[in-house]
């Protein structure tokens, strides 16, 4: 049914003026073209597994790039005509959301040339590598500016030894076991879902499964199938603490990715026919809004000490444990937040090569406040996802600054995030 109705409205597209209501002499059009994105994203995807974050277009343009797709020279190709394609668009006299339409559609593909060329072999600095992908430079301090954060820290968590490991003895009284994991992750999902739905409509058939696994270099995943549906999984290769249930709960369900995805899904591909927004390339501009807004949503959902006292009053019970300072524990984690862009510089030093992997992991484990073994998982993270941890906390800053700019009811700009084609240069002031 759902490609029965691509298909009727990629006609209806085909048989469309321009939005000024001119024949577009070109013959070419923003529906034409955000319909060879999809392909040439999802043949990306064919090259470098993992590309496509997310797909729920017609089966068949996913076949078709699996059967024919093209090597990675014509690839790059590809997206500078899809390029010039884009920019031959008149725009003038269009709806607004038509511009942006056409904006958006030209830095996605920026960005997926910048990844052809990456897996072509050609090597950028990691600012250069960011900000080519995801839109937005971070800026790179040198590890000394964080600190005094750390003295902070020392004097809050008092005692002998390393710091990091005093902080990692702290947290183990909040450590969930592992047989309450189901049942804490539930609880958390379940208040998450309560507080986000007061604020934001979502399509009636939204659901979730929840899964744990392991052997992962993060610590949680959502897969978006489309239909408003998602699985959300969670890895247990390191321990899990009651707060961290809280973090992910928002994250990955709600009103983080699952909810980014299914108004994405609503608004542009079911409402407007737009295919673009069927494919979700991890490696744009898209995850700096989806990851920054899935780690403001915690503090949206959870203002002031709201989720200290759910964790007190809820998740610490239903894990079975008792007495763990919360209070002083939310005052940590204020901290270790502030060291969050420290990780960009060892990432920065450790991808180029001026440090090696035994280096990047003893200076995660050291400014990061997490044990060797954690660091380790985070350097595989880096491995894997490279400058792609600008997102997380640059992102989240930058999307809690323009959310906040909107007006008093946060809720509804995080709603207008999470259903635009806004793009991170947007966001910025």
């Amino acid at each position: 049914m759902r490609a029965l109705v691509l298909g009727f409205l990629l006609l209806l597209g085909a048989c469309a003026t321009t939005p000024a209501g001119r024949p577009d002499p070109s013959g070419d059009s923003l529906d034409a073209i955000a319909r060879d994105y999809v392909a040439l994203i999802l043949e990306i995807g064919e090259r470098e597994p993992g590309y496509v974050d997310a797909y729920y277009g017609p089966p068949e343009w996913a076949a078709a790039a699996e059967a024919n797709a093209r090597e990675v020279p014509a690839l790059i190709q590809g997206a500078a005509s899809l390029t010039r394609r884009l920019n031959a668009v008149s725009t003038t006299g269009a709806d607004p959301a038509v511009v942006q339409r056409k904006a958006y559609l030209l830095a996605h593909v920026s960005a997926a040339s910048a990844r052809l060329r990456m897996i072509g072999g050609e090597r950028m600095s990691f600012a250069d590598e960011a900000e080519a992908l995801f839109g937005v430079r971070p800026e790179i301090l040198p590890l000394s500016a964080y600190d005094p954060i750390l003295a902070e820290i020392d004097r809050l968590v008092p005692g002998e030894g390393e710091l990091a490991a005093r902080v990692a003895a702290f947290r183990t009284g909040f450590q969930i076991p592992t047989d309450r994991l189901q049942t804490v992750f539930d609880a958390s999902i379940a208040e998450c879902r309560a507080r986000t739905v007061r604020h934001i409509a979502l399509p009636a058939n939204e659901r979730f499964t929840l899964a744990f696994v392991t052997d992962k270099p993060w610590s949680g995943y959502n897969y978006y199938q489309g239909d408003a549906a998602s699985r959300i999984e969670i890895n247990t290769d390191q321990p899990i603490f009651t707060d961290r249930a809280i973090d992910l709960g928002c994250h990955e369900g709600y009103p983080g990715h699952h909810v980014y995805n299914a108004l994405l899904e609503q608004t542009f591909v079911v409402e407007r026919g737009w295919v673009e927004m069927s494919v979700y390339p991890l490696y744009s501009p898209m995850s700096f809004v989806a990851e920054g807004s899935a780690n403001y949503g915690i503090d949206l959902a959870f203002p002031g000490d709201e989720a200290a006292v759910f964790e007190r009053d809820v998740l610490l019970p239903l894990a079975g444990l008792t007495g763990p300072p919360v209070e002083q524990k939310a005052r940590l984690n204020a901290l270790v937040r502030r060291l969050g862009r420290a990780e960009y510089t060892v990432a920065d030093a450790y991808l180029a090569g001026r440090i090696d992997r035994a280096e990047a992991t003893r200076l995660l484990s050291q400014y990061m406040l997490t044990t060797p073994e954690r660091a380790a998982q985070r350097v595989r993270f880096i491995d894997t996802y490279r400058s792609y941890i600008i997102n997380y906390g640059l992102g989240r800053d930058v999307v809690q600054a323009w959310v906040e700019r909107q007006g008093p009811d946060r809720w509804q700009g995080m709603e207008t995030l999470l259903s635009s084609q806004i793009l991170p240069v947007d966001l910025l002031p």
